[in-house]
């Protein structure tokens, strides 16, 4: 009976040893398995596409290529912003971003201090990554990762050349930017007179004003005053287009006058369609949004590291009237 019962509890002992091993292998080989992450996961990196300017032709086409590819990464996508430039409530919307530590922002780059200070300082100390899109900012003064949008002095060169085509190699030529000239006018301006240098013929004039929106008109209506025998107005900021036709048409047709501007500006285009404009740069906005969205994906999930520093640039190309009728 004695040996009965020290047998039974070997027995037991072997058996309960064998289910321990067996659970402490589970348990080993669990530890070094990679989870496969699910869809949902996925879903939640969050991004936010940031503008000053909601609501624009240009813009859309922006948030619409930006919305279209976050579902195809499968990642959310909130479209914030302001409206008419207000820097202040601009700023405000990537602060609020930033301490809601979404997983990463696209934004309009601003060539400010106080833009730089939020991408540089404080969007780096919580860890998110910036692309800039249609307008960018210096790499160095911003640490945004990349830029995805025009190449700026190109669209510059292409206006310079569509005006040299048009009004000859000689004349006066205008060019209306901001005071505060941001990185993108800088590089649309250095491209202009780049290639309008080379006409010596050619009397280049920059004129500037602090606000396009309020002191547009009144720029151009001193300018005319000034020049009267200038010859072609090149909108540098393209809200500067509208102002310039309006005031030449107060006094005369503007078909003497060889105009040119910018597709980011919401009256470009339908001036063009009138005739009124004798050339505008065409970007592509919607494929902004679609590429600033896709490699911020692949960034995030570790599929394109680093990312070109440098940009990646989109399509741009000048048109005319008979180009969109």
């Amino acid at each position: 009976m004695k040996k009965i019962a020290t047998l039974a509890s070997i027995i037991v002992s072997a058996v309960l040893l064998y289910f321990t091993i067996d659970s402490a292998l589970d348990v080993y080989k669990a530890s070094w398995k990679i989870p496969n992450k699910t869809i949902q996961e996925s879903l939640n990196k969050r991004l936010v596409l940031i503008t000053q300017e909601l609501d624009t032709p240009f813009w859309d086409q922006v948030s619409f290529g930006a919305v279209n590819q976050s579902v195809k990464e499968e990642v959310t996508l909130e479209i914030w912003g302001s409206y008419g430039n207000d820097q202040e409530n601009f700023l405000k919307q990537i602060e609020l971003a930033i301490y809601s530590k979404v997983d990463g922002i696209i934004v309009q780059g601003l060539d400010t201090e106080g833009f730089k200070e939020l991408t540089k300082v404080k969007a780096a100390s919580f860890g998110i990554p910036i692309i800039t899109v249609a307008n960018d900012v210096p790499a160095s003064e911003s640490l945004r990762k990349t830029y995805v949008g025009s190449d700026q002095h190109l669209a510059g060169e292409l206006i310079a050349r569509q005006l040299v085509n048009d009004m000859g190699t000689s004349g006066e030529v205008i060019l209306m930017l901001d005071s505060k000239q941001e990185y993108y006018q800088e590089e649309r301006l250095k491209g202009i007179q780049n290639s309008l240098g080379r006409y010596p013929h050619i009397k280049v004039i920059s004129a500037e004003t602090e606000d396009s929106r309020e002191h547009g008109g009144a720029l151009t209506k001193d300018l005319l005053n000034h020049y009267p025998n200038v010859d072609a107005f090149v909108a540098v900021n393209s809200n500067f287009a509208g102002d310039i036709i309006q005031e030449i048409e107060k006094r005369s047709k503007v078909e003497p006058f060889y105009i040119y501007s910018f597709d980011d500006s919401s009256a470009s285009l339908s001036s063009l369609q009138q005739g009124k404009l004798d050339g505008v740069v065409e970007q592509s906005p919607k494929e902004m949004g679609e590429r600033s969205v896709k490699l911020m994906a692949q960034w995030l999930k570790n599929e394109t590291l680093p990312l070109d520093l440098e940009g990646y640039l989109t399509d741009i190309r000048m048109i005319k009237a008979t180009d969109i009728e």
